[in-house]
């Protein structure tokens, strides 16, 4: 079985690793009118994926919509029967969309009813090791169409990488300021100001790539690090 499927990332290994870092720096005068430093900084952290969610559909069609409904349904518990045995908790496989439709013909301006189409698509949420398994078992227990898989990261993880991040950017902005004052032959004050943006979600490269049949037909996926940047600005009183 050849699919193709959305991947995100590359691959990689091992816990967070800072990457490239960014900032900018001005010097300024506050309200008051004492001297201070404006400084923004960034870091990425990158880790390898937690999550992996599995996109699949069940789609059938019939002369009438009950017998599509139904067929779907049919085939949507011999896929869950199969996901079940291959240990994904039912809490883990949660319904994304379902919908009848009717399907036409057209033939000189005339439309004409062609029957339904049933399509019941889930969300599939797994270790990253384990998608490649569980997308030939819900293709071979009766869904129709993988729509994505996508490597990610856990609420947990996410929050956990954030942190680091903004520690960092903390951190470089810091070091910046030091290097500015150190040049005018001041010396950086209180913080008084600091702030970051709202951004929180991963940020992961997105690329195409076909899935490859392994020995016995099994899908072999490769998941790669996932990074989450943070950004913030600082304000730094000068001290003379």
């Amino acid at each position: 079985m050849a699919l193709l499927v959305l991947l995100a990332g590359c691959v990689g290994a091992g816990g967070p690793t800072p990457l490239a870092q960014s900032s900018t720096d001005t010097t300024e005068q506050t309200d008051d009118g004492t001297p201070a430093i404006s400084v923004s900084g960034s870091a990425t952290v990158e880790a390898a994926p937690d999550l992996a969610v599995v996109r699949v559909a069940v789609e059938r069609e019939a002369n009438t919509a009950d017998r599509a409904r139904g067929d779907v349904a049919t085939a949507v518990e011999e896929m869950r029967d199969a996901l079940r045995d291959a240990g994904v908790p039912d809490a883990n496989v949660t319904t994304e969309s379902f919908g009848v439709f009717p399907q036409y013909q057209y033939d000189d301006g005339e439309r004409t009813l062609d029957g339904y189409r049933a399509v019941h698509s889930f969300r599939i949420e797994v270790a990253p090791e384990d998608a490649g398994e569980i997308v030939d078992v819900a293709v071979g227990n009766g869904a129709d169409r993988v729509a994505g898989i996508a490597f990610t990261l856990s609420e947990e993880k996410r929050a956990e990488l954030r942190q680091e991040a903004l520690t960092l950017a903390v951190e470089n902005a810091r070091t910046d300021a030091e290097t500015m004052a150190a040049a005018a032959a001041v010396s950086v004050g209180p913080v008084r100001s600091l702030s970051t943006s709202n951004g929180f979600g991963p940020a992961y490269p997105v690329e195409f790539a076909r899935a490859e049949d392994a020995s016995g037909g099994r899908t072999v996926l490769e998941p790669g690090d996932v990074s989450v940047t943070a950004s913030v600005s600082v304000v730094y009183d000068i001290e003379q």
